[in-house]
């Protein structure tokens, strides 16, 4: 494969934001036909790093991260001796507190960062600054469905209705007791949960909190409680 060639499979890889399996066998083809040659892999290194320059040059915030995640993906397959553990993987929890942390911008960046899925299981949601991020992502196809609380999404400045106007799946309970979760799983890697709700008073006001957390039991338990839900309001 030539220079130039080379340089368009990055670009190609790149359209999506993504490295598929059949993208990553052509890069191990590729480097198998130059082993040993340090020099071309930093060639070809250098031009990963230049189409996603590019692209960071006219990107939202959300395809930023997406950039990242693929020039990441990008380096590891032109360098799969050195797939460790990103740095800080092992620490990767992290807690924010109301009023104090901007809580309502971390969510708003995990929209930014979501490629596939959101799963959205919040008691209120009337902060339109997260409807916004959700209604970016949902336009970048990202699959969100969300589960909210039937009493709540019939209070003034809810936002239940419009994120279903919009073609977001959204279920409620319909019972006496209230859907009083508050969690979002972000493509099936990722569980924000806590006592925020999102709304303007949680962020401005209110003594809240959230964790984010990469930990895979918890991901599992809240994944498993979240598709039941679905199954019983449906």
């Amino acid at each position: 494969m030539k220079d130039h060639e080379v340089k368009t499979l990055m670009q190609s890889t790149l359209e999506d934001f993504q490295l598929s399996r059949k993208e990553r066998g052509e890069i191990r083809d590729l480097l198998d036909k130059v082993k040993g040659d340090e020099q071309k892999r930093a060639l070809y290194r250098s031009m990963a790093f230049d189409a996603a320059r590019e692209v960071l040059g006219k990107a939202d915030a959300g395809q930023r991260y997406q950039t990242l995640d693929w020039l990441e993906d990008a380096v590891k397959a032109l360098h799969p001796a050195e797939n460790l553990p990103a740095a800080g993987k092992a620490g990767s929890d992290h807690a924010f507190f109301s009023p104090e942390d901007n809580c309502v911008g971390k969510i708003t960046e995990m929209f930014g960062q979501a490629r596939s899925t959101v799963d959205v299981c919040v008691f209120t949601i009337t902060d339109n600054r997260i409807v916004d991020a959700m209604e970016r992502a949902h336009k970048r196809r990202v699959q969100i469905r969300v589960i909210s609380d039937d009493e709540k999404a019939m209070d003034k400045g809810s936002d239940i209705d419009h994120l279903d106007r919009l073609g977001i799946p959204v279920r409620v309970d319909r019972s006496e007791h209230h859907m009083h979760h508050k969690f979002a799983i972000f493509d099936k890697s990722k569980l924000l949960t806590g006592s925020y709700n999102w709304t303007r008073s949680a962020a401005l006001h209110n003594e809240e909190n959230f964790l984010i957390t990469s930990n895979r039991d918890l991901l599992k338990d809240f994944t498993r409680m979240f598709d039941k839900l679905w199954r019983d309001f449906s």
